[in-house]
């Protein structure tokens, strides 16, 4: 009995580091779906098809359940929020410079924040996740397929945005339900590992 508790331990600090050397096979370009497809199908895909998006969107809902408080609802929607803003403005065809280093700097920076435990005030929080929205945002406007329909596209990626963030906002909730708070830490390491990885690849 002792020796399983031992071993599940052991698996349990593990499996954040194993996702180290898995993260960044899958940190892909975004290749949409094949063929005619409607604008809400694109815009729900796009944010699942880039291992940069998911890691991003996920450790903002962690970094939000870890702070609590206010921060579990308000970090998430302004999130959600100025990412819109930014996909009316690449669907519009404006010009953001510096778009993949700073989605690439968002997954660093999220991870590092979550892996070191950093609680900042929402004056200071909610800027940093708008600004690393905007990129997201403009990202998805930018790359959206010239046959999909606009607001259902976004309607589309921002539902998906909205899912990634409530599963890890619910991982979150799940480790201070099990007093696994140190899970969310290693988690955090592996996102900022998969950051290290999108800065080289850029």
């Amino acid at each position: 009995m002792k020796n399983s508790f031992r071993t599940c331990t052991i698996l349990r600090s593990a499996l954040p580091l194993l996702a180290v050397f898995f993260l960044p096979a899958l940190a892909q370009a975004h290749p949409g779906l094949p063929g005619h497809t409607h604008g809400f199908a694109n815009g729900l895909a796009h944010p699942l098809t880039g291992m940069d998006h998911i890691c991003a969107m996920i450790a903002v809902g962690l970094w939000a359940a870890q702070r609590g408080g206010r921060a579990l609802w308000t970090v998430p929607l302004t999130f959600v929020s100025v990412m819109a803003l930014g996909g009316i403005f690449g669907m519009a065809g404006g010009a953001l410079p510096l778009v993949k280093t700073g989605i690439a700097t968002s997954v660093l920076v999220l991870g590092i924040l979550i892996a070191a435990c950093v609680e900042l005030p929402l004056a200071a929080s909610v800027p940093i996740v708008g600004l690393f929205a905007l990129f997201h945002g403009y990202a998805h406007g930018a790359e959206m397929p010239a046959t999909a329909a606009g607001l259902n596209y976004g309607t589309g990626f921002i539902l998906a945005t909205a899912g990634l963030h409530l599963t890890g906002i619910g991982i979150g909730l799940a480790a201070r339900q099990w007093d696994s708070m140190q899970t969310i830490r290693y988690a955090g390491g592996a996102i900022a590992a998969c950051g290290i990885y999108l800065f080289i690849a850029v």
